[in-house]
C-alpha cells in the first residue's frame, strides 16, 4: 500500500473521533440493558461487521485457516475477548461514573509494559517505574474524588473492575502477539469463538432479554465503532502513515474528547479531579514512552 500521510491523519482522526464516543455509548447503553445484554448484542453485531468486511476483502477463507492452525491461540484469545474483558469492563461503566471508568481504563499501556516483564521477559525502565507512580496517584485520585490522601474510596469495587479491565486487555495483547493471522482476521476469529464463549454463559445464568430499539441500536452502536469497524480504520492509517509516532500522539485526545460527550450526552458534571487525574495519566504514558530507551 502506497504511503499517503493525509490519508493516514484522516483515518487516524476518524478513529479517534468515534473512540471518543464510545464511553458515552456504554453509559447510555447500561442504563436500559445489563452488562451481559451489551456484551452478547455488541458482539454480534461486531462479527457481524468484521465478518462483512472480510467477506468484502474476500478472507473469509483465512479466518477458518488461522482456526485450525492455532486453534487454542484463538480459543484463548476469545475467552479474554470479547467475553471476560468487556463483561468486567461493562461492569466497572454501570457501576462508575462515565468518566473515571474511562480514565482508568487509559492506564493499560502502563500495565501492559509492566506484565511483559513477566510474560515476555522484557526489561523494566526507570521510565516506567516513574510513569506508574504518576499514572497510578492519577487513578488515586479519581478514586478519592480529589482526596487521594484520605484513601477514602468512592467505589472500590467500580475501581478494582476498572483496573482489572487494564490487566485482562494488556494479556489479550501479550498473547496476542503470538498470533500470525492478519489483524482483521484474527479479530474476527477472537470474537467468533468469544459470542460462542458469551452464549454458552448466557445459558448458564438463565437467559437475557430481547432489546428495546434504543438499547438494540446502542449495543449495535458499540459492536461497530468501540469493538470492530474503528480498529479497521486505525489499521488503514498505521499502513498509510509514513511514521506511527506521527499518529500515535492523536490517541490522547481520545479522553478529553471523551469527556465533552460524557457531559453533554450522560449528563455528569465533570469533576476537577476528574481532569487532574487524566492530565497525570496522560502525561506519565507520554512520559514512559518519550523516554524509555533513555532512562
Amino acid at each position: 500500500m502506497e504511503k499517503n500521510q493525509t490519508q493516514a491523519y484522516k483515518y487516524a482522526l476518524i478513529s479517534v473521533l468515534l473512540w471518543s464516543t464510545v464511553a458515552t455509548a456504554f453509559k447510555v447503553s447500561l442504563s436500559v440493558m445489563s452488562p451481559l445484554e451489551l456484551l452478547f448484542y455488541s458482539s454480534l453485531s461486531s462479527l457481524l461487521i468484521l465478518g462483512g468486511i472480510l467477506a468484502y476483502q474476500k478472507k473469509l477463507n483465512e479466518a477458518f485457516l488461522h482456526v485450525k492452525k492455532q486453534p487454542l491461540l484463538v480459543v484463548v484469545l476469545g475467552a479474554i475477548n470479547p467475553f471476560i474483558y468487556y463483561l468486567v469492563l461493562f461492569k466497572a461503566y454501570d457501576v462508575l461514573p462515565a468518566q473515571e471508568a474511562q480514565a482508568i481504563n487509559y492506564t493499560w499501556a502502563l500495565m501492559f509494559a509492566y506484565l511483559s516483564v513477566i510474560f515476555l521477559r522484557q526489561k523494566l525502565s526507570r521510565a516506567d517505574i516513574i510513569a506508574g507512580f504518576i499514572c497510578y496517584f492519577g487513578v488515586l485520585i479519581i478514586a478519592t474524588k480529589g482526596e487521594p490522601f484520605s484513601l477514602n474510596f468512592s467505589d472500590a469495587f467500580g475501581v478494582f473492575l476498572a483496573l482489572f479491565s487494564t490487566v485482562l486487555w494488556s494479556m489479550y495483547w501479550i498473547f496476542n502477539s503470538k498470533s500470525s493471522a492478519d489483524a482483521v482476521v484474527g479479530l474476527f476469529c477472537n470474537f467468533l469463538v468469544g459470542v460462542i464463549f458469551i452464549a454458552l454463559y448466557i445459558v448458564y445464568v438463565g437467559g437475557i432479554t430481547l432489546p428495546s430499539l434504543e438499547a438494540g441500536l446502542g449495543a449495535v452502536y458499540v459492536g461497530f465503532f468501540e469493538m470492530g469497524i474503528t480498529f479497521v480504520f486505525w489499521l488503514r492509517a498505521v499502513k498509510l502513515s509514513h511514521s506511527v509516532s506521527k499518529i500515535s500522539n492523536l490517541i490522547f485526545l481520545s479522553p478529553f474528547l471523551s469527556l465533552v460527550f460524557i457531559h453533554f450526552f450522560v449528563g455528569e458534571e465533570i469533576l476537577p479531579s476528574t481532569i487532574i487525574a487524566l492530565v497525570l495519566i496522560i502525561f506519565g504514558l507520554v512520559f514512559q514512552q518519550k523516554y524509555k530507551k533513555k532512562i
